[in-house]
């Protein structure tokens, strides 16, 4: 979850909103300190939250319930039993508030809501005091006797407090839902999809919910009705989103999801926003981190139509943002399907890219050199891709793209950069094949920067994919030209196993150097 990567002040001062005084919530019981319904409805229209803000609550509410629960655990396993029980006051003070919250926006909690609603606060109720009873017995026998039953009534009510939330989150989402299926209105149905994006940033559990909601299909409903179009962009990206998890990857393919993607590339007439937003659906449905793929039978046959698609996305991207969805696509399509790097090369996607390069403007960050080293890796096993490398002058980008750095010390930027240095190895390695490409490689000096990545933990971030890379790289490169290696690189790098030098060159010390 996002909020636990938070700034810790920062988290701190979010939780002290959602902060009670216990011992009023004890006394007060959460009950409306007005009697008079009328006042308390006034209470609820004069409030500020829309519906976003109000699952925004209730999420941070329910992190701090499943927090506290967690701890809790923790301390009567080591047998802390004020802090058992001062936590469990302050659960059941949560518990109450979040329900009180949660009913004052939502006027539609149906009959088993309210049933979980009063078996979760009946049973906070009863753990509450129960551990006030074991605060007060001294004798260890009996409480040893007693912390079995705190053990249950704990899970029973982590159990009720699950259920509830799964509840209340599906019961969202079906409004969402039903607000995007049924409203007209175009203001309506924005502000459902923006709340339904928010909703699916919460992790891959909200979108599982969505996803079996129907979220998928209605979202393609209005990706299929031109009166809606200026949502287009807001709602592919809702999709790529919620397609993260197997049961929307499902809907996809339940409603020719694939078909849907594939026209609106192509069509010329939608905007820059919409196109780059249908290929980072396309990007995240074909990531090959994903381990179910029953919807790329469908793909495979609107491949070619999609894949030159983004070529001219990428060849015709006015910002870099763009490219790089763009390019994030085609190298994730390139993954699966040589037939992918086949039409690439007859669309001179080579040289297209190699030239999107050279402008600092569209690739201006290591994730997307990462994208475009990834396709040229993965194109590089075609035999034609050797002159196309050369003629677009790709043999000194893969030399650059060496010497990749993170500049802000930032932990994924520096791990896209270990990425980038890998692959160009590896392409590098693939290419050598070619002596033209060998010779290029040479001349420009390769040979010396693969010993330094190799010899030099800190130059490839200690990274050890980063050095198998260069040593196939250098050993391909040797064989074309052994003169460019000393008696010694030579003896350690290239001639023994590729096992035995990497264990050298994971076990030396930068002073070695």
């Amino acid at each position: 979850m996002h909020l636990i990567q938070m700034d810790s002040v920062q988290r701190w001062m979010e939780d002290l909103k959602l902060m009670t005084d216990c011992e009023c919530m004890c006394i007060l019981q959460s009950k409306p300190i007005s009697i008079e319904k009328e006042e308390q409805n006034e209470l609820i229209l004069s409030s500020q939250y829309n519906t976003c803000d109000n699952l925004q609550l209730l999420l941070k509410r329910a992190w701090i319930i499943s927090t506290e629960l967690t701890r809790i655990a923790q301390k009567l396993e080591k047998n802390r039993w004020q802090r058992v029980h001062s936590m469990t006051v302050r659960v059941n003070c949560h518990v109450r508030s979040m329900i009180n919250e949660y009913n004052t926006f939502s006027r539609s909690s149906s009959e088993e809501m309210h049933q979980l609603e009063k078996l979760l606060v009946d049973k906070c109720s009863e753990f509450t005091a129960f551990t006030e009873r074991c605060l007060q017995t001294e004798d260890e026998e009996i409480l040893k006797s007693m912390k079995s039953c705190v053990n249950e009534t704990l899970t029973t009510v982590a159990q009720y407090f699950g259920q509830l939330i799964e509840l209340v989150l599906t019961q969202e989402a079906q409004n969402l839902l039903r607000q995007i299926e049924l409203s007209g209105s175009l203001y309506v149905t924005e502000s459902a999809i923006s709340s339904l994006f928010s909703l699916a940033q919460e992790g891959a559990h909200l979108c599982r919910i969505i996803a079996k909601e129907g979220g998928v299909v209605a979202l393609f409903k209005i990706c299929r009705q031109d009166c809606f179009r200026c949502l287009y962009p807001q709602t592919l990206r809702t999709l790529a989103s919620i397609c993260c998890v197997e049961e929307g990857m499902h809907q996809l393919e339940k409603v020719d999801g694939i078909l849907c993607l594939a026209d609106i590339l192509t069509d010329t007439s939608h905007s820059e926003a919409t196109h780059a937003e249908a290929a980072a659906v396309i990007a995240q449905i074909t990531s090959p981190h994903l381990t179910f793929t029953q919807h790329l039978s469908s793909f495979l046959e609107n491949m070619e139509e999609i894949v030159t698609a983004l070529v001219k996305l990428c060849q015709e991207a006015s910002s870099g943002e763009v490219f790089l969805l763009a390019s994030a696509a085609l190298a994730n399509i390139t993954f699966f399907d040589t037939m992918a790097c086949e039409i690439l090369l007859q669309l001179n996607a080579v040289k297209i890219l190699l030239a999107a390069c050279s402008d600092k403007c569209i690739v201006d960050t290591p994730y997307s050199r990462d994208q475009v080293v990834t396709i040229l890796a993965n194109m590089s096993v075609l035999d034609q891709c050797a002159s196309e490398i050369i003629q677009g002058n790709g043999v000194q980008l893969l030399m650059e793209m060496l010497f990749e750095k993170s500049s802000s010390g930032n932990p994924a930027e520096a791990a896209a950069c270990e990425r980038v240095q890998q692959k160009s190895a590896v392409t590098l390695a693939r290419l050598s094949r070619d002596p033209e490409v060998a010779e290029a490689a040479v001349k420009l000096s390769c040979i010396p920067r693969l010993i330094k990545l190799c010899r030099s933990p800190t130059e490839r971030n200690n990274s050890d994919s980063v050095l198998v890379a260069c040593l196939a790289a250098l050993r391909r490169l040797a064989v074309m030209s052994p003169d460019g290696l000393e008696d010694s690189d030579f003896q350690q790098l290239v001639k023994p196993r590729l096992v035995d030098s990497f264990l050298l060159c994971t076990n030396m010390e930068e002073s070695f150097v």
